[in-house]
């Protein structure tokens, strides 16, 4: 019987997500400062720390970085000396999540690169390969973000995205939104690639997880 709720999700988070000073800095001004409140979930940051720090990763890359709260979880999972490179279209949310990566102590751990995340990923190429890559932005670019990601992330690094149920529309439990079909077959992409070992990680709105294998 599955009985995941937000009950069995506060229960994770106060075991295991509970906030310092830096993390609930950027989760309250993120919105205040008239960013979307589109953040991921406190288990959810947990979750990507953890795997970070799972695969050894000193080299990260992240694309999307709102106001930099999944940032800060990414970059405490890098091992000592790693290297969080975020791309951020919007100038006003790098401003933003870069006082936020400082108040938390990341400051010299991250980089914020502004522009097009796609010319970005163009001139990332050079700086393969990437141990941790974690994919939360526009989602008609995730096809093109994964497919440079696969090419760019070593053997044995994790490549992360996040809104793989769409709030529950890719299975039917909600009205489909301009996206849905996206992810649905983004779902399906990573789920039939033989060089990935891949699962969703079912907190929020579904973080999918895969290790390349080959």
């Amino acid at each position: 019987m599955t009985i995941y709720n937000d009950q069995i999700s506060q229960y994770t988070t106060n075991l295991f997500a509970i906030h310092d000073k830096g993390l609930q800095r950027a989760w309250d001004e993120t919105p205040r400062k008239g960013l979307p409140a589109i953040s991921i979930k406190p288990e959810e940051g947990r979750f990507l720390q953890f795997l970070t720090r799972a695969c050894g990763a000193k080299k990260a890359l992240e694309i999307g970085t709102l106001g930099g709260y999944s940032g800060i979880w990414i970059a405490r999972g890098l091992v000592p000396g790693g290297k969080l490179i975020t791309l951020e279209l919007e100038s006003r949310h790098a401003e933003i999540a870069r006082e936020h990566f400082e108040f938390a102590g990341v400051g010299e751990s991250i980089e914020i690169r502004l522009g097009d995340a796609h010319h970005a990923l163009e001139q990332l190429s050079s700086e393969a390969p990437f141990d941790f890559v974690f994919i939360d932005a526009e989602k008609t670019g995730y096809p093109k973000y994964l497919a440079w990601a696969l090419e760019h992330t070593r053997v044995g690094g994790i490549i992360a995205a996040h809104n793989a149920y769409r709030k529950g529309s890719v299975a039917g439990l909600a009205e489909p939104d301009a996206y849905t079909e996206t992810m649905r077959e983004f779902n399906i992409s990573i789920a039939t690639n033989p060089r990935l070992m891949s699962t969703i990680y079912p907190a929020g709105d579904g973080t999918l997880v895969s290790v390349k294998v080959a």
